[in-house]
């Protein structure tokens, strides 16, 4: 049976973690996602079992995630901003090596050590690989506290399903408000052995070697291509996104997370004034929603997108591409952990637009 709480975003994100049959969580403190890791070493382990440890440092907790991805287990660590720029080398080691894992960044205002406010400065990072090499995330971009737990499960299911790295990308903001939540019931640790893990030399099968080291350039190619090929099957099934009041729209705001939700009040209040704005939100990061924004742009109806984001101008290059010409595409974004108001989004609607609508 499903079960309501009032939760805080990241306590219900590690509660989340443990009904959905996490086998191991390994981390390093750093606000504002201390109490993901906080959570889970007082609930997880009296409860299912599952390991939690401090790691001495971001980069030993998300080598620890590689290791005990490698056998098959539902492993994961959580940081924001800076922790997660020290887990890059990690990451690129566990997507050539395809395994399955889930990350979270609650992302704090950057660069630098920066601030402990909210921010979407980290969206290249995400997006875009962050590491090194043509590697590539699937991103989950929760916009309120219930999908910071569905996310969870539904994250641990397609790293498994496309033996890839999933990372929830979340923000301060998030992670810090409460809000009522359905859990999902208590699922049951994996006990199956994945044909691929690490665990020895069976008797039925020979033994597997997990590595991202291939020396000769033949082989390194042939990997890279079949990653390649991988990351386009992940864009044609699990492209994710909504669309709210877009069918009638003169003006398209695209934002995703929070800023989405300030979005839908300030295209509120432009429809009361009797300006026509609709928002599309994309859940996935990667993939990205191109098809959907550009058969959104074709319409003759729409007559420009402004992108808002938390953030100097990061998703909107993705947004622009999408568009690709058709309309014009403008940019409102707050940095240094400033979170826009639906006012000041009206008022850049009004400036941008209003002169060009019937």
């Amino acid at each position: 049976m499903k079960e309501s709480r009032l939760m805080k975003g990241n306590e219900a994100l590690a509660e989340a973690v443990i009904r959905s049959g996490c086998d191991a969580y390994f981390g390093y403190p750093i606000t504002p996602q201390s109490e993901i890791l906080e959570y889970l070493s007082l609930e997880a382990h009296k409860r299912t079992g599952m390991v939690v440890l401090q790691a001495e440092s971001e980069v030993a907790s998300i080598n620890m995630v590689y290791g005990a991805a490698g056998t098959g287990k539902r492993a994961m660590t959580s940081s924001s901003s800076p922790g997660i720029s020290l887990m890059q080398e990690g990451i690129s080691y566990i997507a050539c090596a395809e395994l399955p894992c889930l990350l979270v960044n609650v992302v704090r205002g950057g660069p630098g050590l920066g601030t402990i406010q909210p921010s979407q400065g980290d969206y290249f990072q995400a997006v875009k690989g962050g590491g090194h090499g043509d590697y590539r995330m699937i991103v989950l971009a929760p916009s309120n506290v219930q999908e910071m737990v569905d996310f969870v499960r539904l994250g641990f299911d397609l790293a498994f399903k496309w033996r890839n790295p999933v990372m929830i990308l979340a923000d301060g903001a998030l992670g810090q408000m409460m809000e009522k939540v359905e859990l999902f019931e208590q699922m049951q640790r994996k006990t199956n052995i994945e044909p691929w893990a690490t665990v020895g030399k069976p008797k039925d099968r020979e033994r597997n070697i997990i590595t991202s080291l291939h020396i000769k350039p033949d082989k390194m190619e042939e990997i890279n291509l079949h990653l390649q090929a991988k990351y386009k099957e992940i864009e044609k099934e699990e492209t994710r996104f909504a669309t709210i009041d877009c069918d009638d729209a003169e003006v398209i705001l695209t934002a995703y997370g929070l800023v989405a939700r300030i979005c839908q009040k300030a295209a509120q209040l432009a429809r009361a004034k009797g300006i026509k704005v609709g928002v599309f939100r994309p859940k996935t990061l990667f993939p990205f929603p191109y098809d959907a924004i550009n058969k959104l742009a074709a319409k003759e109806n729409i007559k420009g997108f402004l992108d808002v984001e938390m953030n100097a101008g990061q998703m909107v290059e993705d947004v622009r591409l999408a568009v690709n010409g058709q309309k014009k595409v403008e940019f409102h974004g707050r940095m240094g952990g400033i979170v826009p108001s639906p006012e000041e989004i009206l008022a850049k609607i009004e400036e941008k637009f209003v002169g060009e609508l019937v």
